[in-house]
């Protein structure tokens, strides 16, 4: 039940309960520690090839931050047997599309083909793996795209740092507290021997899972799967240091001036448990309740109502490590973000002191079984759902299982943890304002 930043501001509220079907799977290792799934669905001639790799912001110094996201773009350059510029053209020319993405805490790879062409994307991924061509070249052209995509998706997009300056008052000794797509500077003063220092410890097989779903023979699959990826030499084990953070036992309080707004936004932040926890679970609950769609209880109050807010939402954003919980508002003129924040106060000492009705925890529960079905509605979506759950979780069958969480956590459950970890004195108040010269003109 993973949420992103971009869906959460437009969440939909799903009518009626879909049942899930059980997604069958095979899991392996080969010898050099690469772990195999694969899953079967002849629904369609069509084949999902997938890589995730154990890195991502949480991995990188802090005077090199940016280079799990840069290495998305970078292992798209070239290969020993691709030649530079090649990669996306032999993949569209196959049918094919493929993308990639980074987060705090892994990078993923996929390539989905008409399923004719299952050697081609594995042998792909398995260049990619084994013989990259990391070099200046490579190097500068993809810094100039970085630099444009921050420009674009950060620098010059109005509230395109909330998160940014959200994580780095929440954390303060985690690497969380660093936004994945890092610090330009730091990209500028790397070396090439860094690049390719990252690289040999962090692209390795036994840090990283395979995973093929849709339209394939089983046993064909295998054969290739060792022919392309056997070979790969076994990296040296990673050993990760762990960063504890000291708990927050009263409110933080910030500022930042965005350039690219006119209206200020109320931002409060809280530090929660990592997403393998039961408690980060009942949280997404809660923020279900809170925010999920037109009846929910933020949008009701405050928008609907009181005609207090232009927008507003709340979501628990999990991660490996630990979690934030979020909850934003634009106010509506001439009420204030403390206007706000007072609303939203009120909102939360509601569920911490009363159990939220039967009929609303049923209507809950229906929306996490069709949330369950549709996270697993079609090959894209099962195939990083069983990267993640095996690399993230350490329990892949949590795709089938997951759900019976859900469906375990009760009213009480849902007030207590309210309480537990949505308490004034346990939070960050971000005043995110208009620059003060914009603000003035």
């Amino acid at each position: 039940m993973k949420k992103s930043l971009m869906a959460l501001s437009s969440l939909l509220m799903l009518g009626g309960v879909a049942s899930a079907q059980k997604v069958a799977f095979e899991e392996y290792n080969l010898d050099n520690g690469l772990h195999v799934i694969l899953h079967k669905d002849p629904s369609a001639p069509v084949v999902v090839t997938s890589v995730m790799y154990h890195v991502g912001a949480k991995d990188e110094n802090p005077n090199r931050t940016g280079f799990a996201h840069f290495f998305e773009h970078l292992l798209f350059e070239g290969t020993k047997n691709i030649a530079r510029g090649e990669w996306f053209k032999i993949v569209t020319a196959n049918g094919g599309n493929n993308n990639a993405n980074t987060s705090d805490d892994r990078t993923y790879y996929y390539e989905v083909f008409p399923s004719n062409n299952l050697e081609l994307a594995l042998w792909m991924e398995s260049e990619r793996l084994m013989h990259p061509v990391i070099n200046q070249i490579g190097v500068d052209t993809q810094n100039e795209v970085v630099k444009e995509e921050k420009r674009l998706r950060v620098d010059n997009q109005p509230y395109g740092n909330l998160f940014t300056e959200v994580k780095k008052n929440i954390f303060t000794k985690h690497p969380y507290r660093w936004a994945p797509i890092g610090s330009m500077e730091h990209l500028d003063a790397a070396t090439l021997q860094e690049f390719q220092a990252f690289n040999k410890k962090f692209y390795i097989p036994n840090n990283a899972v395979l995973v093929v779903a849709g339209d394939f023979d089983s046993a064909q699959a295998k054969e290739w799967v060792q022919k392309y990826f056997g070979p790969i030499q076994k990296g040296t084990p990673i050993t990760r240091e762990k960063f504890e953070e000291a708990p927050i036992t009263q409110t933080i309080h910030a500022t930042y001036e965005d350039p690219n707004i006119q209206i200020p936004m109320a931002v409060t932040a809280y530090r929660t448990p990592s997403m393998k926890t039961r408690d980060a679970r009942v949280l997404d609950m809660i923020s279900s309740i809170l925010s999920d769609g037109k009846s929910s209880r933020l949008y009701k109050k405050m928008v609907d109502e009181k005609k207090m807010a232009l927008q507003i939402g709340a979501f628990n954003y999990s991660q490996e490590d630990y979690g934030v919980y979020f909850i934003y508002g634009l106010p509506l003129s001439p009420n204030t973000p403390a206007d706000l924040i007072k609303g939203m106060d009120e909102e939360i000492k509601k569920l911490q002191t009363e159990l939220i009705s039967e009929k609303d925890f049923q209507k809950l529960q229906n929306q996490y079984e069709n949330q369950n079905v549709n996270s697993n509605s079609n090959l894209e979506g099962v195939a990083e759902n069983l990267a993640s759950y095996y690399l993230l979780y350490g329990d892949v069958n949590l795709i089938n299982t997951e759900i019976d969480i859900y469906r375990s956590i009760t009213r009480e459950e849902i007030r207590d943890v309210a309480k537990k970890y949505l308490n004034p004195n346990q939070r960050l108040i971000l005043d995110y304002t208009p620059a003060k010269d914009k603000a003035q003109n």
